[in-house]
């Protein structure tokens, strides 16, 4: 719709918009191949969208938004159980897929429809508001089935221009990224973001350090990643001269979706000269935080509130916390035009979500710096640990922990201690399984880098830590 993407309607025709591998659409030919969609879609409330990293999960999304409808992504890899689930409950009236895509069981009562890149339908007027919905995303479900966070097409455009604020993003910048679309790091910022810039994308289809090199030299100017995806760079930069001179080239390189441990930053910032850009957000609140183009990229935090969003931290009680000291912890809460409308049909969990006066209960912790830097600490449920009367966030101890040379990665939790209230623990995965650290190594390693009281007191070793398809720590399945 010209409200989101005016580039369809007045924009270089002849420009690449968007490119997947070999196959590629000028914006000229994504409006006719988007039209068309947008025409087959009909009067839908809502259709759901098989969100393969492919060019046709592009031209459905946005021929579902030119329509004035919402679209639903679903990840390929969800079960049956959960696809089940969210079909029941965003009830779908069709599905859009390449053609050719084998849809599992869950999906066999939905009609089908093929998006054909090259098909050719007009723009439909804009019919719509600010705030009809424009995505029901569902979130990660890891306190029970998956909510869907309805986001208003307000959404969209509130963070997209915010970023472009943030980041000095326009229609000159090509991205590239390789990350999956069925969530909004991927499909919002990394394929609606550059449409409504007029700018264009690259799609790697499957991330890989040798694509990256590939893009950047060949015009791309930013790169847009996952932690785990920027580890697999600083692993690889020491044998790759070619893929540190293609990041040097980068205008910028952002990271997201979980925090980036600090020990890569400080190898790609050594390696490359650049460093990377953290930003803040989540499902129900698209972006909050960016480190800014301009401003310092300071490893370990996510910056400051982007424009139009409110930011605080709280006391368990409620108590707004007015000091940036960067030592005190509190719950972000948020408030601004990016936020979701509601969790679908779920109007106890959205009255929970959000205080009397319309502030966003993220469920995340962090403190602040006194310019205003925030540093998340880590997620309430999971990642705040209250040992011996302290308040302690278990990011600053994972960060330290990934500074010692025989980790590979590591993640921290609590567990009851009948005397400390909770003890920390740490689970490491070593560099060398054959000579890990000791637990008294490593808590000496922490205790010198950040406090005694922040030391682990447990320390178990894995082959790996459990994530999930954006590379957080399954923290859940830790414990278990």
């Amino acid at each position: 719709m010209s409200l989101l993407f005016p580039a369809l309607v007045d924009g270089p025709g002849e420009q690449v918009a968007l490119r997947f591998g070999a196959r590629s659409l000028t914006y000229g030919q994504l409006a006719a191949a988007a039209g068309a969609v947008a025409g087959r879609v009909g009067d839908a409330d809502r259709v759901a969208v098989w969100a393969t990293p492919e060019l046709e999960t592009a031209v459905a999304v946005v021929g579902t938004l030119l329509a004035g409808r919402a679209a639903v992504p679903l990840n390929p890899k969800s079960g049956g159980k959960e696809l089940a689930h969210i079909l029941s409950d965003s009830a779908p009236a069709a599905v859009l897929a390449a053609p050719g895509a084998e849809l599992p069981a869950a999906l066999a009562g939905l009609p089908r429809i093929d998006v054909d890149p090259q098909a050719a339908g007009p723009l439909p007027e804009d019919g719509t508001t600010e705030s009809d919905p424009a995505l029901v995303v569902y979130t990660s479900g890891t306190t029970g089935p998956p909510k869907g966070a309805v986001i208003p097409r307000r959404a969209l455009a509130a963070t997209l221009d915010a970023l472009a604020d943030a980041w000095q993003w326009t229609g000159e910048d090509v991205l590239v990224h390789g990350l999956p679309l069925f969530h909004v790091h991927g499909l919002v910022l990394g394929i609606l973001g550059p449409l409504r810039r007029g700018g264009s994308v690259r799609h790697l289809g499957r991330f890989d350090t040798d694509g990256v090199t590939r893009e950047l030299n060949d015009g791309a100017t930013m790169l847009f990643g996952v932690p785990t995806m920027y580890h697999r760079i600083a692993e690889a930069l020491p044998a790759d001269p070619e893929l540190a001179k293609a990041l040097g080239r980068a205008r910028l390189l952002v990271s997201g979706s979980a925090a980036l441990p600090v020990h890569d930053h400080e190898r790609i910032a050594a390696a490359t000269g650049r460093r990377v850009v953290e930003r803040y957000g989540m499902t129900e609140t698209l972006m909050n935080t960016s480190v800014r183009a301009d401003g310092e990229a300071r490893a370990g935090t996510v910056g400051v509130p982007l424009p139009g969003v409110e930011l605080r931290l709280v006391e368990e009680d409620g108590t707004a916390i007015a000091t940036f000291d960067g030592e005190t912890v509190g719950e972000i809460q948020v408030r601004g035009p990016n936020l979701f409308t509601e969790y679908l049909n779920r109007p106890d969990a959205t009255a929970a979500a959000f205080t009397a006066d319309g502030w966003f209960r993220t469920g995340d912790m962090a403190v602040r710096e006194p310019d205003g830097y925030v540093r998340i600490v880590g997620r309430k449920a999971t990642d705040l640990i209250k040992s011996g009367g302290y308040k302690i966030g278990a990011g600053e101890i994972e960060n330290a922990l990934l500074e010692h040379p025989g980790v590979r990665e590591a993640a921290v939790t609590g567990e009851p201690d009948a005397d400390l209230g909770e003890r920390i623990v740490a689970w490491i995965v070593p560099a060398d399984p054959q000579a890990p650290p000791s637990a008294e190594e490593l808590a000496n390693h922490v205790a010198a880098r950040l406090a005694p009281h922040k030391r682990p007191r447990v320390v178990h070793y894995l082959d790996a830590l459990p994530r999930n398809d954006m590379g957080k720590i399954m923290k859940r399945a830790l414990g278990a």
